[in-house]
């Protein structure tokens, strides 16, 4: 796999996936698998996506508000077993493994349920990626804030332990690529007349190609969701550059993404 590091600001780099082609997978609503955290983690993967919402001052993970249970916090599942896998790997993940991103995707309310998110990260500071005065100070897990953003909360801490998701806008608005090193879009949004029906056209993949280069030119990765999971789907991702490739088939993609090329 091609390396891509975000040279940032005083040299540091957020990103980076180093250990081989499965180390761009990313668990897309990694929660609703058997292990949450090390079905992932076990694959080699490097990011796993886990959904909040905060009810009666609990980060609860699940995708729909219905389904929150008490004990399925984002301590209990990801924060404490990553601050025990950090310890045994002696500063990283796993002694080979890849610097791993944590996606956050807020679901309810931005500011109250960021508050809360802060002040859970402050707990594993240790092990997260941390900015401070204007330097990234990167450690084994990087958190990426996703869906409902307190962009503005975010931007006003002088220190910080996560990073924002951006969406298409951030390529006209160009924010540091420090603030947003992603860019996650919708694919169906960003191409709206073809959905992955038979061969892709070669005006989309140039189009593709050409919104991943943009991306990179401002020093940010690139995800897509709303994509099929199917193996000619992630070689077209894979082969447009685009950095981080979703799934829910987790031993799949470890099977394409590690496999004899294709």
């Amino acid at each position: 796999m091609r390396l891509f590091l975000l040279s940032l600001m005083a040299g540091a780099s957020v990103l980076s996936a180093e250990a081989g082609e499965h180390s761009r997978a990313h668990a897309h609503n990694d929660y609703e698998h058997v292990r949450p955290l090390h079905d992932a983690l076990d694959r080699g993967f490097g990011s796993v996506e886990a959904d909040v919402w905060l009810v009666e001052g609990s980060l609860l993970v699940a995708h729909d508000r219905k389904d929150v249970k008490p004990g399925r916090t984002l301590a209990a599942l990801y924060l404490e077993p990553l601050r025990e896998r950090v310890r045994r790997g002696e500063g990283r993940v796993g002694r080979e493994a890849p610097p791993l991103v944590l996606l956050v995707d807020v679901k309810s309310e931005a500011a109250p349920t960021y508050a809360a998110v802060h002040a859970e990260l402050a707990r594993y500071a240790d092990i997260l990626t941390t900015v401070r005065g204007g330097r990234i100070e990167p450690r084994a897990v990087t958190v990426i804030i996703s869906g409902n953003r307190a962009r503005r909360e975010i931007e006003a801490q002088a220190e910080r332990l996560v990073f924002i998701d951006g969406r298409a806008a951030d390529l006209d608005e160009n924010p540091p690529a420090m603030l947003v090193p992603w860019v996650s879009e919708n694919w169906g949004k960003v191409f709206p007349r073809w959905r992955w029906q038979g061969e892709m056209p070669a005006e989309t993949r140039a189009a593709l190609r050409a919104w991943v280069a943009r991306a990179h030119g401002q020093g940010r990765q690139v995800r897509f969701w709303n994509t099929p999971d199917r193996p000619e789907v992630w070689r077209e991702l894979r082969d447009a550059g685009v950095d981080w490739i979703g799934t829910d088939d987790l031993a799949g993609l470890q099977r394409f993404l590690t496999g004899p090329a294709r």
